[in-house]
C-alpha cells in the first residue's frame, strides 16, 4: 500500500495495490473542519487521484468520531474580516472542490463515520455512493449561523430533492442515518465497527466493473437527467450505447462473458 500523505497532514491518501483510494480528512481534534487550506489540499489530491489510471475507487471517510463537521471556526473568523471580493474567491474554491468531487471519473465511496454537518452533508452528496455508521448525524447547519448552504445546495437537492432540502435547509435540525437513508442522501447504513468493512466490500465489488463503462455511466446520469424523453435523447443514448460497444472494454467485456472467462480488468 502507497502512502501519498503523511500522518500529520490534515489530509491522509493510501491507495492499495488494487487501486482502491481512501482519502481521509485527518483534523479529529476539530471533527474534520475544513479551512482554505484542506479545501486546496482536497482538491489537489481529487484531480491527482481522477488522472492516475492505476486507480479505480475513491473512498471518502474522516479520522476520529466525525466525518466533517463544515467549515473551521477559526476559518469562519477570518472570513468575516473578508471584503465581498475576498469571500467571492473563496467560495469558489469551495465550489470547485464540490464540482471537482461531484464529476470525478472514477467510482466515489463516502463512508462516513460521524457527524457530517455543513459542508460535510455537501461532500457526502457528492459521491456515487454513500454508506454511513449508525452513529452518524447530519445537519445542514448553515441558517443557524446567519448563513446558507449555497455552493452545496445543487449536489444536497439533487440527492434529497427539494421537498426535503425544503425543510433541513431552513430549520437546521440534525438527523440521524436512518433519516439521512430515507432522503435519499445515504445509500446503506452499517454499524459502527463495521463501516470500513462495508466501504471496502463495495470497492471490492467495483473493481469488478470496467473502469470505462464506469465512468460512461455516470456521464450518461449527467447528460440524461433532468431532459425531456424526446428524439434528440433517444438519438443520444443510441450514440452512446454504440460507441460503448465499438471500445476496447465494451469489446472485452462483451468477449469475456461469452467465453466465461475474466475480463482484463479484473484482478484474480
Amino acid at each position: 500500500m502507497s502512502k501519498v500523505n503523511d500522518d500529520n497532514n490534515a489530509l491522509v491518501c493510501t491507495i492499495d495495490q488494487n487501486g482502491i483510494a481512501r482519502v481521509t480528512l485527518n483534523r479529529p481534534d476539530i471533527h474534520n473542519a475544513f479551512d482554505d487550506a484542506l479545501i486546496r489540499d482536497l482538491t489537489a489530491t481529487l484531480t491527482t487521484l481522477n488522472a492516475d489510471t492505476a486507480v479505480r475507487v475513491v473512498q471518502l471517510t474522516g479520522a476520529g468520531k466525525s466525518f466533517s463537521a463544515g467549515a473551521d471556526l477559526n476559518w469562519m473568523k477570518r472570513m468575516a474580516d473578508y471584503s465581498h471580493a475576498e469571500n467571492l474567491a473563496d467560495s469558489r474554491h469551495l465550489a470547485t472542490l464540490m464540482k471537482t468531487l461531484n464529476f470525478m471519473g472514477k467510482p466515489t465511496i463516502a463512508m462516513v463515520n460521524g457527524a457530517a454537518f455543513g459542508g460535510g452533508v455537501g461532500l457526502a452528496a457528492c459521491c456515487d455512493i454513500v454508506i454511513a455508521s449508525d452513529r452518524a448525524k447530519f445537519c445542514l447547519s448553515e441558517t443557524r449561523l446567519g448563513l446558507i448552504p449555497a455552493v452545496i445546495s445543487p449536489y444536497v437537492i439533487e440527492a434529497i430533492g427539494t421537498a426535503q432540502a425544503r425543510r433541513y435547509f431552513i430549520s437546521a435540525e440534525r438527523f440521524d442515518a436512518a433519516t439521512a437513508q430515507k432522503i435519499g442522501l445515504v445509500h446503506e447504513i452499517t454499524d459502527a465497527d463495521g463501516l470500513i468493512a462495508k466501504g471496502d466490500e463495495m470497492a471490492q465489488l467495483l473493481l469488478q466493473n470496467s473502469p470505462g463503462a464506469m465512468a460512461a455511466a455516470k456521464d450518461l446520469i449527467y447528460a440524461i437527467a433532468d431532459h425531456p424523453i424526446d428524439d434528440a435523447i433517444i438519438e443520444e443514448t443510441a450514440v452512446r450505447i454504440a460507441d460503448q460497444r465499438a471500445s476496447i472494454e465494451g469489446r472485452e467485456g462483451v468477449s469475456a462473458f461469452l467465453e466465461k472467462r475474466s475480463a482484463f480488468w479484473i484482478k484474480e
